[in-house]
């Protein structure tokens, strides 16, 4: 392992790591997404001299689909509208929930757990890797963080733990061989004018590998 490498252990009652597809009821992919996972890094611990990057994700518990039913808004704010509002000096700056409510139904995980295997990169190289790492690791043993990490929606909020890399459990039976998840997210290309990438996800006894976001196999 790299010396920037971290094991981190989450689990949750439930997750939505949406399909893109899916237009207007969320779908959940099978299993976390590397974007998800490095959502849940950057909100314990975010720098901008590093960058966090997913070599692995472990599937340590059965893949459990519900359905339910959620309260979300049916309307976006246009990026015109407040600023014409403010230029104007009257009018509605923001979207009122009670008068925007609609309920949407939504397949989503339940009493997921996954350990996640990643490394971040060093965008300063005046900056020691070491200080990073501890610093990590000190915020998770501490069960700090900056905000509360989520598994894809903010209501389904995640648990973590630092993971021995020898401890890590066996995943279930029903998830052993190999099993082809179809095209998933890998992350977004903030670069180029926020452009989605995504790479066709294999699990082999649980255990997925992230291919690096520039390699050959991400596609646009």
């Amino acid at each position: 392992m790299k010396n920037t490498s971290i094991l981190l252990r989450l689990w949750g009652d439930y997750a939505c790591f949406t399909r893109p597809e899916m237009k207007v009821e969320r779908v959940s992919y099978d299993v976390i997404t590397p974007s998800a996972a490095r959502g849940v890094l950057e909100a314990i611990y975010w720098k901008p001299q590093i960058r966090w990057c997913i070599d692995r994700i472990h599937v340590l518990a059965p893949i459990r689909f519900m359905n339910i039913r959620r309260n979300e808004v049916s309307s976006k704010i246009a990026v015109n509208g407040p600023r014409k509002s403010m230029k104007d000096g009257k009018g509605r700056l923001g979207i009122y929930v009670d008068e925007d409510r609609q309920q949407r139904a939504a397949i989503v995980l339940r009493n997921v757990e996954y350990a996640v295997e990643a490394h971040f990169e060093l965008l300063d190289k005046s900056e020691h890797p070491k200080k990073h790492y501890e610093m990590f690791k000190r915020r998770v043993e501490k069960g700090q963080h900056f905000q509360q990490p989520y598994f894809g929606c903010r209501e389904f909020s995640c648990n973590y733990e630092w993971q021995d890399p020898a401890e890590i459990s066996h995943c279930p039976e029903s998830l052993q061989g190999q099993k082809d998840l179809g095209y998933m997210l890998h992350d977004i290309d903030f670069d180029e004018e926020c452009t989605p990438r995504f790479f066709r996800a294999v699990m082999t006894d649980g255990v997925i590998e992230v291919p690096p976001f520039h390699g050959n196999e991400v596609l646009s």
